[in-house]
Parts: C-alpha cells; structure tokens; sequence
C-alpha cells in the first residue's frame, strides 16, 4: 500500500478477511457482527491505519472546516493568548477551531488527532513536537497541513511557529550570571514526555558550560505543575544551606509564583536570601512583591501566526520557510 494514499474500508477487509459490509457493520454496529469479526476488524484497523470517517453521509466535501488544535492542558492560563489569537484568525476566515487537551502525555495526543481525524478537519495545530509513531503515520496519511508551535524545531511534521525554549532557557541563565549570581538552580516541569523541559534543560547546561559554572545535579529538580510545587521546590533547594542556590530560575510560570509566595510567608528576602526568576509574563508575576523577572514569549503572535500559516496552506499559497522563528525578550524585575 502506498505510504501516501488515503486507506479505506475495502483495505481494512482485505487485512481482516471479511466483507466490507461487516467491517462497516463492525464499526458503526459492533453487536450486528459476532465478537470474533469485532475482533479481527479492530486487528486489522490498527494494523493498516485506517480512520473511520465519522462525517460519511453528512457533508457533500471531503474535508470540514473546523481546525483541530491540541493542547497539554486547558486549564493553564498561558495558553490563552495563543487559542485566542488562532480563533480571531479562522472565525474570520470562516473556519472553526475545535480545541482538545493532551493532558502534557503523548498517547493523549494521539487518541486526540485520531478523533480529530475522524472528523475530517481541515488541519491541525498542535503544541507538543514530540509525537507517538502511530499519530505521526494518521497524520502522513491525512493528508492535511499541520502546524507545531510549543518549541522550534528543526524538522517539524510541516511547519512550525514558535520560539526556542533552549535559547530562551540559555539567555535567562546568563542573564543571572551578568548580575553576578554564580549558583544558580534550575526547576522545570518533568520531561519526560515534556519536549519543552528537554529544552530547557539543555539550554540551563549549555549557559552553566559557556560561563565555566558547575552543573550541579541538586541544582536541578523537575516537579508537576501547580503553586504548591513551586514552593515545594524552593523549600527543598534552600534546606541545605552548604550547596543551597543564590538564583532560582523557574522555567514555569506558576512554579515560580509558589515559590515567590513562600517566600512571602516565610519572610525570606528577594533576592536578599535568593533571587528568582521565571519563564513566562503572567500578570501575576508583576503584582508580586518583588515583581518578578521573566521572560515575555509572543505567544498571541504564535497563534495568530499558525492560523495563517495553516490557511496559505489550505488555500494553496505558496508559503515562505516552514520554521518561524518569533524569539522572545527578557524582562528584568526587583527579583534579581
């Protein structure tokens, strides 16, 4: 079978050894068929790639014209600006956005393009890079325009709108070494299914190597998301006061809000007793006392810019690089 070409119902009966009526009935009316047709047609629909289309019969095109867009949660606010600035794009151009969450793990990703496909969207956007085998063959397969924008990548499924974490990760860190701080720790979220954090984590060692810094292992801790983490972190960094850091670089927003509000509560000075810094500009972030020093990521931009990346694609424009850098900036606060 040809890598390329769309599969269809006749190919799942072939792999299964039944009729294509009872792959149908299978699919639309499991208790139609016996449990043992069920069976060898759920074999072979994983087996040969095939993505039922859930729209047959209600739509006179092939494709609808709703955009699917993934994210690893809908409950973090600092994906706001970047659904809203996808949604103003398609509403006025006359698509929909239909928006799914990941729940940051890559086989939730790949359950949601698969229903997402079967629904025959237009395209898709999608934050993560890091993909399972299975969701990248549904999408080559698909045949639909699909744009990455959680971190720059240099071979992106398509095309690819962001910034890079590793450099944002890498200029923080400098920063807080021209200020004049020499251990600096780091915290992220956990990376193992977290491209982001990878990132992060190596643009945090690539600066401690340019700068002659020792990278100390327990200057660096991963932790879940949530202001409870945060403070968890900084807790645990300064108990040890012979190897205890004098900069923290919180490469999430929320987790450096926990920790700027323990400190609060504790009365620690910032940055008397440690300095921190964060990695996105929520507005929380100015309000504190100290307001804190982050970086400002254009992530409204991101949005705005995947959504017309995807339409010059799906109107057959010719496009311009399939990897757009945006960059980000520095903002230095009373934290530092």
């Amino acid at each position: 079978m040809n890598e390329s070409s769309p599969v269809r119902m006749r190919d799942v009966a072939r792999a299964a050894g039944v009729s294509t009526m009872s792959v149908s009935r299978a699919l639309k009316e499991p208790a139609s068929v016996s449990r043992e047709v069920r069976e060898r047609v759920a074999a072979a629909v994983l087996s040969v790639g095939y993505v039922p289309n859930r729209l047959a019969g209600s739509l006179s095109s092939r494709r609808s014209d709703v955009v699917g867009l993934v994210l690893p949660s809908i409950e973090n606010s600092i994906f706001a600006a970047t659904v809203k600035g996808i949604s103003d794009v398609l509403r006025q151009n006359g698509r929909h956005l239909m928006i799914a969450d990941s729940g940051y793990g890559p086989a939730a990703e790949e359950a949601a393009i698969r229903a997402f496909l079967e629904q025959r969207v237009a395209g898709l956007i999608l934050h993560d890079t890091l993909h399972t085998p299975e969701a990248i063959r549904m999408i080559r397969r698909a045949g639909i325009p699909v744009v990455e924008n959680g971190t720059l990548t240099a071979a992106p499924l398509d095309m690819v709108v962001s910034y890079s974490n590793r450099e944002a990760a890498r200029a923080m860190t400098r920063h807080l070494a021209r200020l004049g701080y020499r251990r600096i720790a780091l915290v992220t979220l956990p990376a193992a299914a977290n491209q982001r954090s990878r990132d992060r984590q190596e643009g945090f060692r690539a600066a401690l190597e340019e700068l002659g810094l020792p990278a100390d292992p327990r200057l660096m801790l991963e932790r879940p998301p949530g202001l409870a983490s945060g403070a968890e972190a900084l807790v645990r960094l300064l108990e040890d006061e012979t190897a205890a850091p004098d900069a923290i670089f919180f490469a999430g927003d929320v987790l450096a809000a926990g920790a700027a509000l323990e400190c609060a509560r504790r009365g620690w000075a910032v940055p008397g007793k440690v300095a921190l810094a964060a990695f996105d500009n929520i507005d929380l972030l100015a309000q504190l006392n100290p307001p804190v020093t982050t970086l400002r990521l254009p992530r409204h931009e991101i949005g705005i810019r995947s959504a017309e990346m995807l339409l010059e694609r799906l109107a057959g424009q010719k496009l311009g690089p399939a990897v757009v850098d945006l960059r980000f900036e520095i903002i230095h606060r009373a934290s530092t």
